[in-house]
């Protein structure tokens, strides 16, 4: 099984992220080895299966762009942008979801 990487951002909640990715708040946990379910912060990152990641949805990582994001997903820099809300193509963070459907 392949784990992606996803970094906490402000408002995050475990039962948030545990929906958006379709797993469950125990399998984070688990993944973690967190034992205090409160002691989530933004700017963490946590280990999450890939397989439970919705296919519209990409989580960044170290190297990629919006153009490679787009290729990997046939699909345009500018429909990623739209989709997104994003100003600037140039500007993408490592563990950053991404609408690409």
């Amino acid at each position: 099984m392949e784990l992606v990487q996803y970094t906490v951002r402000p408002g995050n909640t475990l039962f948030g992220i545990a929906q958006f990715f379709r797993t469950s708040i125990n399998d984070i946990l688990k993944y973690n080895n967190i034992q205090d379910p409160n002691s989530l912060y933004v700017g963490q990152t946590l280990t999450i299966p890939a397989d439970s990641m919705p296919n519209q949805y990409y989580v960044t990582r170290p190297g990629d762009t919006l153009w490679s994001i787009a290729q990997k997903n046939s699909t345009t820099i500018d429909a990623i942008m739209d989709l997104n809300g994003m100003g600037n193509p140039n500007i993408i963070y490592p563990g950053q979801v991404i609408r690409v459907m």
